[in-house]
């Protein structure tokens, strides 16, 4: 069984990803940056990763009261 995807939550429907932001001094674990961008389902998947990105307060933010 796979482990669940990381899901980051942001303020900004632009994110950058390069898989290893968060590891210090890990850039060379990690993965080329990109770019994404998240549409009006609310989240948006790396390519690379798979870390799921969720706009706080979007349709997809299971921690807004909607």
């Amino acid at each position: 069984m796979q482990p669940a995807p990381e899901i980051v939550r942001t303020t900004s429907s632009r994110v950058a990803c390069d898989g290893a932001s968060d590891i210090p001094g890990g850039a060379a674990l990690g993965h080329p940056r990109v770019f994404i961008e998240i549409d009006e389902k609310g989240y948006a998947d790396c390519g690379y990763c798979d870390r799921r990105f969720v706009l706080a307060g979007g349709p997809a933010d299971e921690t807004a009261a909607h």
